[in-house]
């Protein structure tokens, strides 16, 4: 706690600012030595400040270069008396992204490492391989210095694995949501060194597709230096992450015991084991990995898990087979109504899925965006019970009138097997598709399956008895316990993630969507039970009651998105940046000049909900795009721009800023290379934090550069984007890029743009922007800083 108070005491950490490169970087020196001097003599500690300067492409927001020069890392070498050979790394980053502590994201990591190495410094039992403690200090600068630590370092080369601690949110459990690639023994070293596991396959498979818009300093370790790994992150309450409310004392003593015990008990495994220093050995493989309930985890081979699985849906599809083979002249007749139910329950879904998103859409249209935003429940209320409401009517209609008179035993039996061939039918094909999350259709096969025929006599003699009932329940009591935990945990990660996705994404439609597929889930072996019981009004007028007060509640404004409390709070991003833009012609010339206050909400509502209180920020200033330049004329920080709509952010016209610090950007040599190509050589000078924007004209191409491995990677919509950051005293930048380009270029082969972003210092905030932040309501989290943008053709 200590640590972690005092490390977040130094305010906001940004990288290139005194607070990251000097404060941080000396607070954690002066730890390391009073840690080193207290240590035993079984034990050998070794520190290393690193400043390396790199380049690399990721495709990562679409695609884009990354270029660092100067940063910082704090490493220390935690290694047995006579040395070691191998080793295991533990990295946490120390910067944090402008205008928050950064306590969950990502000094709690840190201090919980200081605290690690002072117990295992001060204990008399030798360790077997060495620990690498790496603080880094530039991660939110999309991963730059463990990039220059796993391709630069010289400690680097004997790292055999690694442990990652990161933050999607403010405290609670540490998930572990990826490991890998392949190396099962590094999930079995956790599941037996693990006190308090928390870990999902399905969260890493969930995180892989890329529907999260994240990473982590896993990517650079597995992806440039070749080693496998465990990520680790806090996920509660995400709706703080990045944030001013991101503060230590959020952070309960009870989360940092649990990530204490659980990362000291993992890296004295692995650094005591004989499987690190020979891993190679041990690397094939995936494993299916998976906590219960928090309790413990299970873990095991993948293709012992693909075994089991189609050993399951075979099970399954022998049983339902002897349901539908009977003798010849009622063959074709069972299976008939086989595929009528299936037929039911398709369209049971379709009506659902199409009834919840129409709804959601409305609440989009209407305004009402988010309304569960602050309140949850309203969610549940609103989509879940829209959805068991279309899903129960459904299959009421299909009682009332095509099945009409027909026995109802039977059509409990019917719509039973109908659900089991579904799961059966999706185990097989998830299975197929190597995904280990196949394990969940398992779970949802094997246990009713199981209670289906235990109860079958009970079922067939007497029908739906209390008995009956009871027993049923029991059957599926672990695949509805297990779906209950994972489905939160899914929406305790993806809820908040909707405060910050962006305005082309619809978030009552994605999480009504989410609702529906969960509805579908729970309901899949209950569905039989509208044709055993004698009505099913109650339910619906229940239903349908609770959900038409809810929409009209929702309709009224009521539910207000945000929050402001300060136990609880909720806030709204806006993003705002004091620009001052500049226009070049191919003779140098300045054509257009503008300045003004440019802002981004980081939701689908914008600005609407602000507008209220900062009248002159309403739809009179939408952003205008500047055609002819890359990235529409706009500073993005990093290429998000397919994630915001301009109709969806504004310019609000302001006075020019005046810096104290203005950026240099100079042309040092244009040479004419071999095959028709032109090399522009270019010096830039400028704050900590720039974006280099380049556009080919048509007919030219741009064939290779001085930045990543020399081959450009363009960006969505064809722009290339170059993300560059710099520590204290970096040496001015430079950089050329070479282009293929047709003998006649009236207008020039090449549109080159270079915005300067100050997130720290005397240039920072503008009296301007000061005023406007003021003025913004206290449920907003309001980040800003001052920018320019200066645009030339060659």
């Amino acid at each position: 706690r200590g640590y972690l108070d005092n490390i977040t005491a130094i305010g906001p950490r940004t990288v290139g600012s005194p607070e990251n490169e000097v404060l941080a970087v000396n607070y954690l020196l002066e730890q390391i030595r009073a840690i080193e001097r207290e240590r035993t003599d079984a034990h050998k500690i070794s520190v290393d400040i690193q400043r390396p300067t790199g380049s690399f492409s990721i495709d990562f927001l679409g695609g884009f270069t990354s270029y660092y020069a100067n940063i910082t890392n704090v490493v220390v070498k935690l290694e047995p008396r006579n040395g070691a050979e191998h080793a295991v790394l533990s990295n946490c980053h120390f910067d944090s992204v402008p205008n928050t502590p950064g306590a969950s994201d990502d000094a709690v990591s840190c201090a919980v490492m200081l605290e690690i190495l002072n117990i295992l410094s001060k204990s008399s039992e030798p360790l077997q391989h060495a620990i690498i403690f790496l603080f880094n200090g530039a991660e939110e600068n999309i991963l730059q210095a463990s990039h220059g630590f796993i391709t630069q370092h010289e400690w680097a080369k004997s790292i055999r694995a690694f442990i990652n601690l990161e933050a999607a949110g403010v405290g609670g459990r540490e998930l572990v949501f990826q490991t890998g690639p392949e190396n099962p023994w590094l999930v079995q070293a956790y599941v037996i060194a693990a006190k308090h596991p928390f870990a999902s396959v399905v969260a890493q498979e969930v995180f892989q597709s890329g529907i999260i818009p994240a990473d982590t300093d896993f990517r650079i370790y597995r992806d440039f230096g070749n080693i496998p790994g465990i990520d680790l992150a806090f996920i509660e309450n995400g709706y703080i992450y990045h944030t001013e409310y991101d503060t230590s004392d959020r952070i309960l003593a009870d989360s940092i015991q649990r990530a204490g015990d659980n990362i000291l008990a993992v890296l004295k495994y692995l650094a005591t084991s004989d499987k690190l220093a020979k891993s190679f050995e041990y690397r094939h493989g995936n494993v299916v990995f998976f906590d219960v309930l928090g309790l413990f985890v299970l873990a095991y081979p993948a293709r012992v898990g693909t075994i089991m699985n189609y050993i399951t849906a075979v099970t399954a599809f022998f049983y339902l087979s002897k349901k539908v083979i009977q003798p010849k002249t009622r063959d074709i007749h069972t299976l008939k109504k086989f595929f009528t139910a299936f037929g039911i329950t398709l369209i049971s879904w379709i009506c659902t899925l199409v009834t919840v998103l129409m709804v959601a859409v409305f609440v989009s249209v209407i305004g009402r965006s988010l309304s569960w935003y602050t309140h949850f429940y309203v969610s549940v209320f609103l989509y879940g019970t829209a959805a068991a409401a279309s899903l129960i009517l459904v299959h009421t209609l299909a009682k009332k009138f095509f099945y009409k008179n027909m026995n109802e035993q039977y059509l409990g039996d019917l719509f039973f097997d109908t659900s089991l061939m579904i799961w059966s039918v999706a185990l097989a094909m998830i299975t197929q598709m190597g995904l280990c999350s196949a394990f969940v259709c398992t779970l949802w096969v094997a246990f009713p399956l199981l209670a289906k025929l235990m109860i079958h006599k009970e079922f067939s003699q007497k029908g739906a008895t209390m008995k009956f009932v009871t027993m049923y329940m029991l059957g599926m009591f672990v695949p509805y316990v297990y779906m209950m935990y994972l489905s939160w945990t899914v929406f305790e990660m993806f809820t908040p993630i909707m405060g910050r996705s962006g305005s082309e994404i619809l978030p009552d439609v994605v999480l009504a969507g989410f609702i529906v597929i969960m509805t579908m889930i729970l309901s899949s072996y209950f569905m039989n039970f509208i044709y055993l019981v004698k009505s099913t009004k109650t339910t619906l007028i229940t239903l349908t009651a609770v959900f038409v007060v809810t929409l009209i509640l929702v309709c009224s404004g009521i539910f207000f998105p945000y929050s402001s409390d300060t136990a609880n709070p909720r806030p709204k991003r806006v993003f705002l940046q004091h620009t001052s833009r500049r226009f070049h012609d191919l003779d140098g010339n300045v054509v257009k000049s503008d300045s003004g206050i440019w802002i981004n909400g980081f939701d689908y509502n914008g600005i609407s909900h602000i507008t209220p209180h900062v009248p002159e920020i309403n739809d009179t200033i939408r952003t205008p795009c500047e055609e002819r330049a890359p990235f529409c004329g706009l500073p993005w920080i990093l290429p998000v721009h397919f994630m915001f709509r301009l109709v969806k952010n504004w310019y609000l016209p302001a006075p020019e800023i005046v810096l104290r610090s203005p950026v240099h950007f100079k042309v040092l040599s244009r040479e004419l290379m071999p095959q028709n190509s032109v090399r522009l050589s270019f010096e830039v000078s400028g704050p900590s934090h720039m974006s280099l924007y380049v556009r080919p004209h048509e007919g030219s191409t741009l064939s290779t550069w001085s930045l990543g491995d020399g081959v450009p990677v363009a960006s969505l919509g064809g722009d290339y984007f170059v993300f560059y950051s710099h520590g204290l005293q970096a040496t001015p930048w430079h950089f050329w890029v070479e282009l293929t380009a047709p003998e006649k270029h009236s207008d020039g082969i090449v549109s080159l743009a270079i915005a300067a972003h100050y997130f720290f210092g005397e240039d920072q905030k503008s009296p301007q922007l000061y005023d406007l932040l003021e003025r913004f309501p206290n449920w907003t989290f309001s980040s800003g800083w001052s920018c320019t943008y200066d645009l030339f053709v060659f």
